[in-house]
């Protein structure tokens, strides 16, 4: 019954104050949203809508980092919702907390990683036990660093795991998930891409 439930929108806004990727070299696709006709002139409203594959709170694909690697449509949509296991990455500094974080996973199909810090750190160590976990779907909240590692090996490590990863979450919305409850994430469905923009929603327990 969802009205005994807390349901937490962790979708970004898709609007001109959204954030969009960029680098020294690089920028992804800017989002433009223009009018393409009014009900004035063809008796409907329709607008255009440019975007990137990564734009705003999305789903990124194996694909994306992996040449060769599974894109969107290669994972099951029951895959996309269900149980999550909630991890606070603030607490996996040291390799011996993540057995006692593992002992308490009971086989949840999404792994909700978060942090309370603007960059989460985390070891190679660490990350790859946590690739072990038979979880397909990763949902971040923040961003994470491996250590002595480039800033986007997390990634790279995880793409070559199969894992696919949900981010660019809502940053305030994902203060308020804790342990316990459900994850939907919803792509457009999209074929041969390496990622799509998505509605995440949880519903907390």
């Amino acid at each position: 019954m969802l009205e005994k439930k807390t349901i937490i929108d962790l979708t970004k806004i898709l609007d001109g104050t959204l954030e969009i990727y960029h680098d020294e070299n690089y920028r992804d696709p800017e989002l433009v949203i223009k009018p393409w006709c009014s009900v004035h002139e063809q008796g409907f409203r329709v607008s255009q809508v440019t975007l990137g594959t990564q734009t705003g709170t999305h789903i990124d694909a194996p694909a994306h980092f992996v040449e060769g690697g599974a894109t969107l449509e290669q994972l099951p949509i029951e895959h996309l919702l269900g149980r999550y296991f909630w991890i606070d990455l603030d607490a996996l500094r040291v390799e011996a907390i993540l057995g006692d974080v593992l002992a308490a996973y009971r086989n949840e199909p999404i792994l909700f990683l978060a942090s309370q810090q603007k960059q989460a750190y985390m070891s190679e160590v660490c990350l790859r036990a946590l690739c072990q976990v038979p979880a397909k779907l990763w949902a971040l909240a923040g961003s994470v660093h491996v250590l002595d590692r480039d800033p986007l090996d997390f990634h790279r490590l995880i793409a070559e795991q199969g894992i696919y990863l949900v981010e660019d979450l809502d940053p305030e919305a994902a203060k308020q998930v804790q342990p316990g409850g459900d994850l939907i994430a919803l792509p457009l469905r999209l074929t041969g891409v390496s990622g799509a923009p998505c509605r995440v929603v949880v519903v907390q327990d």
